[in-house]
């Protein structure tokens, strides 16, 4: 199994810049080949969103499609997947960012009862409590 960066997989969604886009589509299309899973961190899931959003202005609408069809593919492994689709869940219909919807899902897990938090866009969400 390969693990991909996050500038690996944005180049496989956006295909902006040709060269890394046709290396990353190759990469892609080896590992099926294989039928070899490629391995997506929830680190990689949350810079992704970051980038989506802000490099390429994006809308959540827009990001939260691309997250679904990662989490819908077969090709990748990806740790804490259920956390990730709780996270996306929330972040889909909350106004905080995905990260913290992960961390507090994370974190729930662990066996905290909340997250504490000074970010108000989290208000209102199970995962935390506003300090």
């Amino acid at each position: 199994m390969i693990g991909l960066d996050t500038n690996v997989l944005v180049r496989y969604l956006t295909q902006d810049a040709p060269g890394q886009a046709e290396k990353a589509n190759a990469l892609v299309a080896a590992a099926e080949a294989k039928r070899e899973k490629l391995h997506l961190d929830v680190v990689v899931l949350c810079e992704l969103v970051w980038v989506l959003r802000g490099a390429y202005d994006l809308d959540k609408d827009a990001v939260c499609g691309a997250l679904e069809k990662i989490l819908a593919a077969a090709q990748f492994s990806i740790n804490d997947r259920d956390h990730v689709r709780e996270a996306l869940a929330q972040y889909r219909a909350g106004g905080g960012d995905f990260a913290d919807y992960l961390l507090g899902s994370r974190n729930r897990s662990a066996g905290c009862n909340a997250t504490v938090t000074f970010d108000r866009a989290l208000k209102g969400s199970p995962l935390f409590r506003l300090l």
